[in-house]
């Protein structure tokens, strides 16, 4: 299994390079650059800036360099922990990234497991007793879960909270807290403010899993062990839980790979809406002034968790299914 992993670590490096080269070449891909933007922007306050300047800025943050030339900059000091700095924002990308990622992570890891605790026994309450009363009411709102967007979901939930309850439910944090140490009472102000955002991001991955437990688990009651089992005595509790469920886990376990990389880009729109304190709404912004390499990195730390869900994914696959072996 070590081996395994260290080939698959291995592997991920020429695949984080490819991705960082299409990433690089379709934030350009756009006509004009962060200039261009700039300069737009200026002349709708009512400036114009001079061709002068513009050419300054454009050698300053060496925009006048062939594309190939920047993106070599930009992979050399990102080897030495350098992953540029920001033309908006005049500041390391590193710093804007790292006091946002830690939230986004908070944020992703506790909606996947509100997904999951949600999921699992829904789904085998839905495969064990499907055709109830329960099971279409459960479908029915898992229908409702994957239609609903997630920015629609964050409008109703703020309308509620404000106009029923009378709570802000935008931000993780309350105001005095921003930008303070991490304390005991800054946690806790975290978590009372979490569960909203988590409840939107969930709500989608929660209905699909749902759906793909159930799926898999009704083909695996009827099969010819469960029967056997059944009728050497096993009890239904220890039965379902000792064979079926553990093998319908299998596509639910492999779906890592797309919900962590999924729960950060969809928390873009929904960060914005709610106004929350995570690398989202920096990712739009650097995308709509082409600040390429705040975008750029953002965008390449997405791919790299979709190589450490897919990572996590298998090792737990080889856990839950014995037949499955990477090694002779």
């Amino acid at each position: 299994m070590l081996n395994y992993i260290f080939k698959r670590l291995l592997s991920a490096i020429p695949f984080v390079i490819m991705v960082s080269m299409t990433v690089f070449v379709l934030i350009q891909l756009p006509p004009g650059d962060y200039v261009d933007s700039w300069a737009a922007q200026q002349a709708q306050s009512g400036e114009t800036p001079d061709p002068a300047t513009l050419a300054d800025m454009r050698h300053q943050f060496g925009l006048d360099r062939p594309m190939i030339v920047q993106y070599g900059s930009w992979i050399a000091g990102m080897v030495q922990g350098d992953f540029g700095r920001s033309f908006a924002k005049n500041a390391q990308v590193t710093e804007l990234v790292g006091e946002r990622i830690g939230l986004t992570l908070i944020l992703s890891v506790a909606s996947l497991m509100l997904t999951w605790m949600l999921a699992l026994p829904i789904g085998i309450y839905s495969a064990v007793c499907r055709y109830s009363l329960g099971d279409y009411i459960f479908t029915l709102l898992g229908f409702v879960g994957l239609a609903i967007p997630h920015f629609l979901l964050a409008l109703v939930m703020m309308y509620v909270g404000v106009k029923y309850f009378g709570h802000d439910v935008t931000g993780l944090m309350s105001a005095q807290y921003e930008g303070q140490p991490w304390t005991w009472a800054k946690w806790m102000d975290l978590c009372s403010h979490l569960w909203i955002p988590m409840i939107i991001l969930g709500l989608g991955s929660t209905a699909s899993l749902i759906r793909i437990l159930r799926a898999n688990l009704i083909d695996q009651l009827y099969m010819p062990y469960v029967v056997t089992a059944r009728a050497k005595g096993l009890s239904e509790v220890k039965l379902l839980c000792k064979y079926p469920v553990r093998i319908a886990l299998n596509p639910f376990v492999s779906t890592i790979g797309w919900i962590l990389p999924n729960l950060i880009s969809g928390a873009v729109i929904v960060s914005i809406v709610l106004n929350l304190n995570t690398v989202g709404p920096v990712l739009y912004e650097a995308l709509m002034s082409q600040d390429i390499y705040l975008s750029g990195t953002i965008l390449l730390v997405v791919c790299a968790l979709t190589v450490v869900g897919t990572l996590l994914s298998d090792i737990l696959l080889v856990i839950l299914d014995p037949r499955i072996r990477f090694e002779q």
